[in-house]
C-alpha cells in the first residue's frame, strides 16, 4: 500500500527563488483556482504597527493579520509587477487565487501593494521577473548605443 507525500496533496512547493525562499507550482492551477489562505493572529492596526516583521497583512482599517509563523505557507509566495495571483479577503480571511494560469514550476506571486512597495521594496529595487526583464533590456539597449557611439568616433 503507498502512502501519499504530503506535497501530493497540496498544488505548491516552498523553494528557492531569486528573492529568497518562494512558493512554486507543482500542479497546473488555472484562472480561479483557489491556491491557499494567507492565515496568522488577526491583530488591531495599532498593535501591528509596533511589531517589527515584513509579514504583516492588512485586511481594513481596523484589522491586520500577522502571517509570521511558518505555519501560514502563504507567506512565502513573492511579489510581482506582473503576478499570477491576486489576494481576496471575505469576512476578514485572505485568500489567494491564480489569474492566470499557473503551470507547474511556476513561481505563484502577487502585487503587495504600493504601500508595501514603497516601504520596503523601492530602496533596494524590485526582483520579480518582470522588472529583471525590463532591467536586462534597458542594459542591452544602453550598450548597443555605447557600441554605436565608439564607431562613429572612429
Amino acid at each position: 500500500m503507498s502512502r501519499k507525500s504530503s506535497s501530493s496533496r497540496r498544488p505548491f512547493r516552498v523553494g528557492r527563488s531569486k528573492t529568497g525562499l518562494g512558493l512554486f507550482a507543482t500542479k497546473l492551477m488555472r484562472r480561479g483556482t483557489f491556491i491557499v489562505r494567507y492565515t496568522g493572529r488577526k491583530l488591531r492596526n495599532a498593535v501591528a504597527d509596533e511589531l517589527d516583521t515584513k509579514y504583516l497583512f492588512e485586511i481594513n482599517n481596523r484589522w491586520t493579520i500577522d502571517g509570521s509563523s511558518r505555519s501560514n505557507i502563504a507567506r512565502y509566495i513573492n511579489h510581482s509587477c506582473r503576478p499570477n495571483a491576486e489576494t481576496d479577503i471575505k469576512k476578514h480571511k485572505i485568500l489567494i487565487s491564480a489569474i492566470k494560469t499557473i503551470h507547474p514550476g511556476d513561481e505563484i506571486t502577487y502585487n503587495y501593494g504600493r504601500d508595501y512597495f514603497n516601504a520596503f521594496i523601492k530602496e533596494k529595487g524590485c526582483k520579480c521577473a518582470a522588472c529583471h526583464q525590463k532591467r536586462m533590456v534597458l542594459r542591452s539597449s544602453r550598450k548597443g548605443r555605447k557600441k554605436r557611439g565608439k564607431r562613429r568616433k572612429r
